[in-house]
């Protein structure tokens, strides 16, 4: 990203386009392509692109935060209780945070020792054969390989299962969240939103420490309508036309590499086109993928709005993955860090938790632990519907 963000910024001092891609070693095309984007969306469609909510609950000030961690340097024994008694003597005059404030803090700097969980074990979902352009969406990173320059370059593929059309290859410096979260939005505006989309198991797509296996990029997907799909582990035949996509693609654009990430990215855009519109497909009875795919009919226009009308109350989670009610911090995920969950008292103390049209587990005020429903997004999950009147 760094590159393209140097590429724009000699443009922006005046430098001729064809001068510039000259030394940068690309194509006009693909310049073009980086300043348009550039013009649309600012230095955000250089860069990573985060989900980070706009704001948090429950966040205190720096200030105090900086004296809990100060404290805990000091008394590296100590725990949350200790640093929270010792705050109210030493500063009488500030409103001291509760325990499980503290212990957030002190975990947020990697100062707390976990036990050992049991983790999620990752498994398949029920997969759909699609019928239509849009209906199932497809995606992937092809394996890492190593540019000319010593870099190593992350493609992110995203193909339609239907028609076989290449939506999208973009060379990453890693594969980190974020920058997956930039690309598919690009590609969201560009070509409107799936009814599903399939992956593997792997990051940034499912994560094994999280809540049913999701990952911030998948319930990013669940609040924009996206079904999610993930195929059995060691399986990869369940994505078989977009492993086949990759073959073609590492025999093409990566034999060899480009030198820079830049002039890969002209490699792969050329390839694009030519898989789209000038390769015919067998499986399309020798039609090109363009000639049979059409833009969804469901624009992106952003995160629609979650309401809970039949539950009691409708909580955000916080940034450290927990839901606050009545005094009580309740441990759910990080990974719905900044969403509204539902929540609705079913007996005494005992409630259920909700997120869009999922159940996902219940807690009780009392023991103030979170216990998951059998996994909506498994094998043999269903959705429920919490949000209607029965």
């Amino acid at each position: 990203m760094d590159e393209r963000m140097k590429f724009v910024s000699r443009l922006l001092e005046g430098d001729r386009m064809s001068e510039v891609c000259r030394e940068f070693g690309i194509s006009r095309k693909t310049g073009h392509k980086i300043w348009n984007r550039y013009r649309e969306v600012g230095l955000k469609g250089l860069t990573d692109r985060s989900r980070r909510p706009a704001r948090f609950a429950n966040r205190i000030p720096l200030q105090i935060e900086k004296l809990i961690l100060r404290t805990k340097q000091e008394k590296g024994n100590w725990g949350a209780p200790k640093i929270r008694e010792r705050l109210m003597r030493l500063h009488p005059d500030i409103p001291t945070p509760a325990k499980s404030t503290i212990h957030a803090v002190l975990d947020r700097a990697g100062l707390v020792k976990r036990r050992k969980k049991r983790r999620y074990r990752a498994q398949g979902t029920n997969l759909r054969s699609s019928q239509a352009p849009n209906d199932l969406w497809c995606a992937d990173y092809k394996g890492e390989f190593m540019l000319g320059n010593g870099q190593y370059c992350y493609p992110l593929t995203i193909s339609d299962h239907e028609s076989r059309y290449l939506l999208t290859c973009e060379g990453l410096e890693t594969t980190k969240e974020e920058f997956a979260f930039g690309v598919f939005e690009k590609t969201f505006l560009e070509y409107g939103l799936p009814h599903a989309i399939r992956t593997d198991n792997g990051a940034p797509f499912s994560s094994v420490q999280a809540l049913f296996g999701l990952s911030k990029l998948s319930v990013w997907w669940l609040r924009l309508g996206i079904d999610i799909e993930r195929i059995e582990p060691g399986h990869p035949e369940q994505n078989g036309r977009h492993e086949r996509l990759h073959l073609t693609l590492k025999k093409e654009t990566t034999k060899p590499p480009a030198q820079t990430i830049l002039q890969q990215q002209m490699k792969f855009d050329d390839f694009i086109e030519e898989y789209n519109k000038q390769r015919p497909h067998q499986a399309l009875e020798m039609k090109y993928p363009a000639e049979v795919y059409r833009p969804s009919s469901r624009p992106y226009d952003g995160l629609p709005e979650v309401q809970y009308p039949f539950h009691d109350r409708t909580i955000m989670v916080t940034d450290c993955g927990r839901i606050c009610i009545r005094g009580k911090k309740i441990n759910f995920s990080k990974v719905f860090a900044g969403q509204s969950v539902g929540i609705k008292e079913i007996d005494d103390g005992i409630w259920l938790v909700s997120f869009m049209e999922y159940d996902l587990g219940y807690f009780d005020e009392e023991s103030i632990n979170f216990e998951p429903l059998e996994n909506p997004f498994g094998p043999k999950g269903q959705k429920v519907l919490p949000m209607s009147p029965v």
